[in-house]
């Protein structure tokens, strides 16, 4: 399979690549982060990459954006200096720069380019484990790589192979690159519906196990695969990275005086997520819509815990979770923080039901953690009423499949039964009709 076309030249083996991250503080940006925290994500988006060596950073305040540079002239000038200076070969924008911004810049710097949709695209092709993570990402490394044709862009030495083919000068050339994504398109589109096929008979066979589904979620380096290696024993890479996990990874796991469930480890989000990703990755969110309960982990020790607890919401809200999927917050690291913040952190938790301060590194708090899991379960299932009719047979077949049924009662038109599910199961029963 070929790799993204964009793709850092790694042909000499393990050499380092110099890299220089540039954050743009546009101050008319109405949802603009704060510059310092903004510049600190990618720089560690940066280094999560490997064979890249970040030899400086800055933050660039803009009034405007130059449609054809992103920067003003003398800015230009000003960090191409120091790029020279430094000998970068790479510079990482933490932003969009559209495909004319990057051939300018580019050509004006003599240095590759990568803006933040780009660069995220790299990490999620280095890390991709499964099949169908491979194919979703080199599905949007296509799509966004459409986006770059541009007349006259082959003049910059850059790797962009990988498709067999080197855009021409003229726009005939570039339609015919866009026809050669398009078919490669197509053949990874069919290729990755055979999958997502296999896996939706995988989620039907867990179906058959009545084991209800927890999943875990939140921003990125959260801490997500530490608490599920210590809870499961598992051994799913846990490292002080952004986007060290990008494969779904699920594990039962006993709860101390509670039932047995299916913990699941979900990729961790981050803000400006490029819409390439967010479509691409849609699947492998599936089990967090078919989730009992949702347990937001959260790194309470950043700078910007609450601009991230904002984003993992609108991206749990934009994927469509049931209403009455319960969430519970688990606020992770207590270890980072000095004695008297993690105190005031257990304290506030303390006073919400749904929240739990925890360190998944030191163990403190799991316990708690499982506790309340498994109390939420319980409270979870309910009881209801149900008339099948005899044509229903493959409803009542799969109720019994879930052994949520308590009593039956043949009638004169079907059947009257009572059972005791959870808000999950009731919605796929639902759309079973």
């Amino acid at each position: 399979m070929s790799k993204p076309p964009f793709q850092i030249d790694e042909t000499n083996g393990p050499a380092q690549t110099r890299a220089w991250v540039l954050h743009p503080d546009i101050r008319s940006d109405a949802n603009r982060r704060a510059p310092a925290a903004g510049l600190a994500e990618a720089v560690a988006l940066a280094e999560a990459m490997p064979n890249l060596e970040v030899v400086g950073a800055d933050i660039v305040p803009l009034r405007t954006v130059s449609a054809g540079m992103l920067f003003g002239s003398g800015k230009v000038e000003e960090i191409k200096q120091k790029l020279h200076d430094d000998e970068v070969e790479l510079v990482l924008v933490d932003g969009p720069v559209s495909p004319v911004q990057q051939r300018n810049l580019e050509k004006a710097w003599n240095v590759k380019l990568l803006d933040r949709t780009g660069l995220i695209l790299e990490i999620f092709s280095d890390r991709a484990a499964t099949r169908e993570g491979v194919l979703q990402v080199e599905m949007a490394a296509l799509n966004y790589q459409r986006t770059r044709l541009v007349r006259a862009w082959t003049h910059l030495e850059r790797q962009r192979g990988g498709l067999g083919f080197v855009g021409g000068p003229g726009e005939t050339q570039i339609e015919a690159d866009r026809r050669a994504i398009d078919e490669q398109l197509v053949r990874l589109r069919r290729q990755l519906d055979k999958v997502v096929k296999t896996r939706a008979l995988h989620r039907a066979a867990r179906a058959k196990v009545p084991f209800p589904i927890v999943a875990l979620v939140g921003y990125t380096n959260a801490g997500k695969s530490t608490l599920f290696n210590r809870l499961t024993g598992a051994d799913v890479m846990a490292k002080d990275m952004l986007f060290a996990t990008l494969d779904p990874t699920m594990r039962s796991l006993e709860l101390p005086d509670g039932p047995e469930i299916i913990l699941s480890d979900t990729v961790g989000f981050i803000s400006d997520l490029p819409t390439e990703l967010v479509a691409a990755f849609r699947a492998t969110l599936e089990e967090v819509l078919a989730a009992d309960i949702i347990c937001h982990v959260r790194d309470i020790s950043h700078a910007e815990t609450e601009e991230q607890a904002r984003d993992v919401r609108e991206i749990l809200a934009s994927l469509g979770v049931p209403k009455e999927t319960r969430v519970f917050e688990v606020w992770n690291k207590l270890d980072a923080l000095s004695v008297e913040r993690a105190e005031h952190y257990r304290t506030r938790a303390a006073r919400d039901e749904n929240v739990l301060a925890i360190s998944a590194l030191t163990g403190e708090g799991l316990e708690a953690l499982q506790s309340v899991i498994a109390q939420a379960l319980q409270g979870a299932l309910r009881e209801a009423d149900l008339h099948l009719t005899f044509a229903q047979g493959r409803q009542r077949a799969w109720l019994f499949e879930q052994e949520v049924v308590l009593e039956e009662v043949q009638a004169e038109d079907g059947f009257d039964l009572t059972v005791r599910w959870s808000a999950a199961q009731e919605a796929a029963f639902a759309r079973l009709r």
